[in-house]
């Protein structure tokens, strides 16, 4: 049981390629605001990256930028004359050639969409902005971006899955890195529940039967502590109460399961927990604001329906 695997999933979590960047001399490029994380890997040069409201940060070759919560930012090759919005343009095979004279600068930039309604879900309690630089995450990361670049670099067959399979990699690299940072009081809470191992044990147990009647009480003997303990791990890590963790944990399932599957409501329900169709109905409408039928029936529209497309010069 892995339970970073186990929220991705849940969640969702999709990587695909959005852009790639070749730039020169005097260039800019600008996004507006979308429901989607955003992913920068500089495979080549240096670029500035700017969040709106926030200082520019300066980027080079290795590093990674990630913007989680859609909002709308610029890469350009100064930190001043951030360029405005422009026409739209949809992801393509064929890079955004940017500036005059040769690339100097190589970018790929990818996008996640995720389900921002699961409760248990990584990258919605991930800070906003995320800078990663070369050589501060360990080896596996430096290493999928020389990839990436070796990628960008020359068009060969099934690229393009490669570049998403990839921009997939780089994201666990990018999570795993938030784990080995010296003060993990500055990770996401569930990051952090990974590092307890009285909080991250009876998790485990959670996830691999969520359908079990769960106490407390049943919970902590389980987990070879005392009620009193659990609650106060659970509450100090994930500032909630272990049943209330589990609710949450159920619903998402049920969430995941109504969007990607034909199963039959009843059996959702009885598959995480509940007997009483009812009883799971207004539990999942308290959580996601309809009953389970119209949420289905919404994400699956939803699933249909184009993201939106990008802005740039």
């Amino acid at each position: 049981m892995d339970l970073l695997a186990d929220w991705l999933a849940v969640a969702g979590v999709r990587g695909t390629v959005g852009a790639r960047i070749q730039a020169s001399g005097d260039w800019g490029i600008r996004w507006n605001e979308d429901g989607d994380a955003v992913l920068y890997a500089v495979t080549s040069g240096v670029v500035w990256i700017e969040v709106e409201g926030m200082r520019p940060v300066l980027a080079g070759a290795g590093d990674v930028f990630l913007v989680t919560a859609g909002a709308p930012h610029a890469l350009a090759s100064a930190p001043a004359g951030m360029p405005p919005v422009c026409e739209s343009t949809e992801p393509s095979d064929r890079p955004i050639v940017l500036g005059t004279g040769g690339p100097a600068t190589r970018v790929l930039a990818a996008r996640y969409r995720y389900d921002a309604g699961a409760r248990t879900q990584v990258l919605a309690h991930v800070p906003t902005v995320v800078h990663v630089r070369s050589g501060l995450a360990g080896d596996g990361l430096a290493d999928t971006v020389r990839l990436l670049g070796r990628e960008l670099a020359e068009a060969r067959p099934a690229t393009s899955l490669v570049l998403d399979r990839l921009v997939d990699i780089i994201l666990v690299q990018l999570l795993r890195s938030r784990l080995s940072e010296e003060d993990a009081r500055n990770a996401p809470p569930l990051l952090r529940a990974l590092a307890d191992p009285v909080v991250h044990r009876a998790l485990l147990l959670m996830h691999e039967t969520p359908s079990r009647p769960w106490t407390a009480e049943s919970l902590a003997r389980a987990a070879l502590v005392s009620r009193a303990t659990l609650a106060r791990r659970f509450d100090a890590v994930l500032a909630t109460s272990p049943s209330g963790y589990l609710t949450h944990w159920r619903m998402d399932l049920a969430a995941q399961r109504l969007r990607d599957t034909s199963d039959s409501i009843e059996s959702i329900a009885h598959d995480v927990g509940y007997s009483s169709l009812p009883a799971f109905s207004r539990a999942f409408a308290r959580l996601r604001d309809e009953p389970p039928g119209r949420y289905r029936e919404s994400a699956r529209r939803d699933a249909a329906t184009p993201s939106p497309g990008r802005r740039s010069r």
